[in-house]
């Protein structure tokens, strides 16, 4: 049987890499379309065998190089999306409505059997969020475009390779207090990376048309309760202090400045709705793959690298209530 192939864009990212790896190994072939080959090829060649990976390297907004994988491919996936907005055009509204709606329109002209889009949960509810607000355009655009996609609304996602455990524990590892907005309340349903790519490819495999997928853990915790396991995985105490909202919007707008901010007033925004299944739109369950990979678990293997001693820490941790 003759290879499918699967163009995917936004390759090099943590979800990228496990899925192409999952791809290859199951006999798929993989074009990874990505803006700099020189920074980013390096690591996305080493994922699969020769023959199983190509590497392109193009602007996503240039339709015309584009247009021209969608010739070769059968099924196009678009993992692209970005948490707050940069220069030189990444913007929300390029990002995850322009774009995805480009690649939606190419995949039915060119007759893809799929288009699978990776989009965000609890974006419904977020109404006042420009993020979530570009999210359901993108949707929008999408199902117009090509009304077989299917979409992807998966909660956090994490893995040793994730930018949300590493970031919150190197900043536990520093810090002396943490600020817990809205208390720490916030309900999140984390899912992990290879989790989500076993769902990525029986969405592929199994020829599965749902427009929309709601992707989740095997449990659902508050943001405090994420804070305290990392705590207690990297054997620190720290105060995990409240903040008024007022001065929470003080701290994102300064965080803004930087190149790769910590907050930004979105994601405050964004911080206020809970990140798990909203019961409208099946979820990863329904489609036979549940999470089954489970928080503590899985950060325990990669934490050793934020404690004292490393792999070799013997220190234990006693818990301590704020």
């Amino acid at each position: 049987m003759k290879a499918k192939n699967c163009l995917i864009f936004g390759g090099s990212g943590q979800i990228g890499r496990n899925l192409i790896r999952k791809l290859t190994k199951n006999n798929y072939k993989v074009t990874v379309v990505t803006r700099n080959i020189h920074q980013k090829s390096y690591i996305i060649k080493t994922q699969a065998n020769v023959g199983y990976i190509d590497i392109v390297e193009a602007n996503i907004f240039d339709e015309h190089k584009i247009r021209e994988l969608f010739k070769k491919a059968d099924i196009c996936i678009n993992l692209i999306g970005i948490l707050f907005e940069k220069k030189r055009g990444n913007t929300f509204k390029n990002i995850h409505q322009v774009f995805p709606a480009l690649l939606a329109k190419l995949s039915k002209e060119y007759e893809l059997k799929h288009f699978i889009h990776l989009s965000a949960l609890g974006i419904n509810e977020a109404e006042d969020s420009n993020y979530a607000k570009s999210k359901l355009n993108g949707e929008s655009e999408i199902l117009k475009n090509f009304p077989l996609a299917s979409i992807l609304r998966p909660s956090i996602v994490y893995s040793v390779d994730d930018n949300f455990t590493t970031n919150f524990m190197t900043l536990l590892n520093r810090l002396p207090f943490f600020p817990l907005y809205y208390d720490g309340k916030t309900k999140f349903a984390p899912i992990h990376c290879s989790d989500l790519t076993d769902i990525i490819y029986n969405v592929i495999s199994k020829n599965i048309y749902s427009n929309i997928i709601e992707c989740v853990g095997p449990e659902i915790i508050t943001f405090k309760e994420i804070l305290k396991r990392l705590l207690k995985h990297i054997n620190k105490k720290r105060i995990l202090l409240p903040f008024p909202l007022f001065v929470a919007e003080i701290t994102a707008r300064l965080f803004e400045t930087m190149p790769k901010p910590i907050l930004t007033r979105d994601q405050l925004i964004l911080l206020k709705y809970d990140n798990v299944p909203s019961g409208k739109y099946k979820t990863n369950s329904d489609i036979g793959v549940p999470g089954v990979r489970y928080f503590d678990e899985e950060v325990k293997k990669y934490s050793y690298m934020w404690k004292d001693g490393g792999q070799f820490s013997t220190t234990k941790y006693t818990s301590k209530e704020e």
